[in-house]
């Protein structure tokens, strides 16, 4: 096995298009888990590891851009958790210490798993995926990023560079359900982000469908439904009508970790929880 360690972003997409057969390595914590078990055999790897620039993250224009090769502890740090607070909350619920240490933003991104931790954040802010390879870079919209269950529309060549989140005003939750808080797989998850200024309400939801979905009707249903000055949700009715049109909005299967009914019942009442602790008055 071939493995290059390059020490800047140019030089990994160089690598990159040298040999597009290539394994990226970022933290590992998917990629190994596979190499261990014998699913993957990869003949040559590029390990991001010593890339610092990924690592970074900077304000630019009223948003945030995240570097790749953040990770989980990363996020958590308190100057991000005041930025995105729901990305602190998914990193926390990842792993193990040491998991947190490893794991990368562009890792969970590039696995593009529909129970990954930090994309229904990413899906409820209307994120930016910032792709690079030796031909130049481009952008692509959350939204557009993952096609399916671990697909992605990262073309041959290209590498995650980061990702651009706007900076809103208003509060953020995510929360999931597991068998337990942390180090699990999320059997549903939903992320809440609020927009006082835009006056909008916005969900993401994970492991109910074949990749992490919003739930627009129920987005554009809740928004007249709250006092926006009072932070208040006057109808005591609003958070249940609220969750079932989130769970209408899941399309969950089956699997060795939860029913399709418990996943649809579990999103919505996360999505309830979340609007209570959005709007507490």
């Amino acid at each position: 096995m071939t493995v290059l360690f390059p020490r800047s972003i140019d030089e990994a997409c160089a690598a990159i298009s040298h040999d597009a057969e290539a394994m990226v390595l970022a933290g590992g914590t998917d990629l190994m888990v596979a190499v261990n078990a014998g699913r993957q055999r990869p003949l040559a790897v590029v390990s991001l590891d010593r890339v610092t620039d990924l690592r970074t993250w900077q304000v630019i224009d009223g948003a945030l851009v995240l570097g790749a090769g953040l990770t989980y502890r990363d996020l958590a740090d308190a100057d991000l958790a005041r930025m995105v607070p729901a990305l602190a909350q998914a990193a926390r619920t990842v792993g193990s210490p040491q998991i947190r240490n490893a794991g990368t933003l562009g890792g969970n991104l590039a696995t593009a798993s529909p129970a990954g931790d930090t994309l229904p954040v990413l899906a409820a802010l209307d994120a930016h995926v910032l792709l690079r390879s030796s031909d130049g870079e481009r952008t692509v919209p959350f939204a557009e990023f993952c096609v399916g269950p671990k697909q992605t529309t990262l073309g041959r060549g290209e590498l995650i560079a980061g990702v651009r989140v706007p900076l809103l005003d208003g509060p953020q939750e995510f929360l999931k359900v597991g068998t337990r808080n942390a180090m699990v797989i999320a059997v549903a998850s939903a992320a809440l982000v609020v927009d006082r200024s835009g006056r909008t309400v916005r969900i993401g939801l994970g492991s109910v469908g074949p990749t992490v979905l919003r739930a627009p009707e129920a987005e554009a249903w809740v928004v007249d439904r709250l006092d926006w000055d009072a932070s208040s949700i006057p109808d005591p009715r609003t958070p249940s009508a609220f969750g079932d049109l989130v769970a209408a909005a899941a399309r969950p299967i089956d699997d060795h970790r939860s029913t399709a009914d418990y996943r649809r019942h579990c999103v919505g009442v996360l999505a309830r929880r979340a609007l209570l602790r959005a709007f507490p008055a």
